[in-house]
């Protein structure tokens, strides 16, 4: 695999991207969100840090997951529908390249939005820190600037890389956009509640075969709910760095094997 191929790939998609005024729109809806939980938090005196801090992270994630399907389920099916993939393929560019390239073009774009507001929710918080008085201070859980704060987003970070995989994983086998939608905003819902479905026989009385298979089910889905720290970072709980790095890990896995998958079945699609 050429690396030097994969990054033009990836700087292709990453300039694409940011010419999206789909990605403008659903950022600039994400600070104007943010924004607003300054007036929110005025709401419940006293609070008001904490509620800019989870309606902050909450519409950072929101957004990053609108980024990672909508755009990332048209990462393929959108060189298809303008023929520009036999344009494409034509070239001496693999399919591995390719798909490769893809992804990490979006994730790029998806890291750039992200950092992009996380700097705007900090530098609120950081307006609020200031004009703040020592008694309000002393009844916050954490500081308002709390660099913790950078765990959950970094979090958030590999769920929506993991969620862009899953994405790309379906839109390189079908060609309906709204397929494609359908079954990662399934997979995605599904493997939030994992831990349920883990334990779907304890919870509700079935057949034991169903129980069984549902509870599989629960293992094989990705767990995108294992990514989801925020209300421990806003209370101020420690999130132990093994957590992390194990969090990471388990979501490196993940996407190494979707793409792989993704590469293995686009790599037999025909066009025509």
């Amino acid at each position: 695999m050429s690396w030097r191929r994969v990054t033009l790939v990836a700087l292709h998609v990453f300039r694409e991207s940011v010419r999206d005024r789909v990605l403008y729109a659903i950022a600039a809806f994400a600070v104007a969100i943010v924004a607003a939980s300054i007036l929110i938090g005025q709401i419940t005196a006293g609070q008001d840090v904490k509620i800019i801090k989870d309606i902050g992270l909450a519409t950072i994630e929101l957004a990053g997951i609108a980024m990672s399907v909508f755009v990332g389920i048209g990462l393929v099916s959108r060189e298809i529908e303008r023929r520009s993939i036999f344009a494409l393929l034509a070239k001496p560019l693999p399919r591995a390249e390719f798909v490769v390239g893809k992804y990490l073009g979006l994730v790029l774009t998806i890291v750039v939005n992200i950092a992009a507001m996380t700097v705007a929710l900090y530098l609120m918080l950081a307006f609020l820190d200031w004009r703040a008085s020592p008694d309000q201070r002393l009844g916050w859980d954490t500081a308002a600037t709390d660099p913790r704060l950078l765990v959950a987003v970094g979090l958030i970070t590999v769920e929506m890389a993991l969620l862009t995989a899953v994405a790309l994983f379906f839109s390189t086998f079908s060609s309906s956009a709204l397929l494609s939608l359908m079954f990662t905003l399934g997979l995605f819902v599904a493997g939030f509640f994992g831990d349920d479905l883990r334990h779907f026989g304890d919870i509700i009385e079935v057949a034991p075969m169903v129980g069984a298979f549902v509870s599989a089910l629960g293992w094989v889905l990705p767990a995108f709910s294992a990514f989801d720290v925020k209300a421990q970072v806003v209370h101020g709980i420690p999130v132990p760095p093994g957590f992390v790095v194990w969090t990471i890990a388990y979501g490196g896995a993940y996407i190494v094997g979707l793409l792989a998958a993704s590469i293995a079945l686009f790599s037999r699609r025909e066009f025509q």
